[in-house]
């Protein structure tokens, strides 16, 4: 369960600012290899990082890009003695550990790539990149519990990060109690809107409501009460997530759990959230969702969330019907970003048992 496309990505784009006041001759040499490396030409790459190392030895930079270089080439022994002297500097950041993190990986060393990670995270605690690293590292060590509360850890410090949603979703969809996927995995998809995780994840976000509905959490749950909103007596907030969505739910999943269904289902669960308990558990997803409702969107953005892995040719028909209403919701998707909040850290309280042939591979 490893993805490192991303970490290419970040590298062969970020790292191309920030070298304004490297040598000329240095600065174009690096620019070279990232074109080297964008077309896989990793020896190229190579070559050509380390000639801008000998120009200019004092930049980290070409020296962090030269480790990935010969780590993308096989070359894992070169690539750890090349970034370790960035990571003995002051200029190691966080992608840094990353790249050392691989590389360890790389060379089937668990132990120091975890070393790695922690010995990061003392460094930048709030580094979301390195709990999700990390937590991998547990997961393929089958220490799930420690991969979920790593990946949970990152979702608290660093709620803009992505990955660690992912993850988190992921590992819950594989517990009886789909709550925290349905809530993780909406996050992660609007902060990761168009990539084939997003399509996977729009595929169990799916899933998830369909068991939601099938193994008793929502008609076991009570229709929120007036009660609720007092303090003394209000439920926690999976309690009241089930307790808002139940509400006139029973002859609405008659129907099935389709686009159309989830939309009537979620609009009565904003509306009742925001009736009892949206004060006392402030959710930047929530809000998201019901500013959508205010713009006349929620419908279509129910169908482009639920419609591709629902029935795509459903889908099709719908948006071919609703052009406008689509074009809307892209344009707005595009102009306002769900941006989860610090301090907005809800999570499944005690043991999680995990059903093993469900684990995500």
């Amino acid at each position: 369960m490893r993805i490192r496309s991303t970490l290419l990505m970040a590298l062969l784009i970020v790292c191309s600012f920030g070298i304004s006041k490297a040598q000329t001759g240095a600065s174009d040499l690096y620019n070279t290899a990232l074109s080297f490396m964008r077309s896989s030409d990793y020896s190229n790459a190579i070559l050509v990082l380390n000639h801008a190392v000998e120009l200019a030895p004092e930049n980290a930079q070409y020296r962090k890009q030269l480790a990935y270089a010969y780590y993308l080439n096989n070359n894992f022994q070169q690539a750890q003695a090349t970034i370790k002297q960035v990571l003995n500097s002051d200029a190691a950041d966080v992608q840094t550990f990353q790249i050392a993190g691989d590389i360890y990986v790389a060379q089937n060393d668990p132990k120091s790539a975890e070393k790695n990670y922690k010995k990061g995270l003392k460094k930048f605690p709030d580094a979301g990149e390195l709990y999700n690293e990390l937590g991998i590292i547990y997961y393929n060590e089958r220490k799930y519990t420690d991969a979920l509360q790593t990946w949970l850890t990152g979702i608290k410090v660093n709620p803009d990060y992505a990955s660690n949603f992912y993850n988190a979703a992921k590992i819950y969809y594989s517990s009886k109690d789909k709550v925290w996927t349905i809530l993780y995995g909406e996050i992660f998809i609007n902060l990761e809107r168009y990539t084939a995780r997003t399509a996977e994840m729009k595929g169990i976000l799916l899933g998830a409501y369909k068991d939601l509905f099938t193994n008793g959490s929502v008609s076991n749950a009570q229709p929120p009460a007036l009660e609720d909103t007092n303090q003394a007596t209000a439920p926690d907030f999976r309690q009241a997530f089930l307790n808002a969505l139940s509400k006139g739910s029973g002859t609405i999943v008659t129907r099935g759990i389709t686009p159309q269904t989830l939309v009537m289902l979620r609009t009565r669960f904003i509306l009742s959230w925001d009736n009892f308990y949206k004060y006392r558990y402030p959710f930047a997803l929530f809000d998201f969702q019901q500013q959508l409702l205010k713009e006349g969107l929620f419908e279509a953005y129910n169908e482009w969330l639920f419609g591709p892995v629902s029935n795509l040719p459903d889908y099709k028909y719908w948006v071919n019907k609703h052009p406008d209403e689509m074009h809307k919701l892209i344009s707005y998707l595009n102009n306002y970003s769900l941006k989860p909040q610090p301090g907005q850290y809800y999570h499944q309280k005690g043991k999680v048992n995990f059903e093993p042939a469900n684990l995500p591979q």
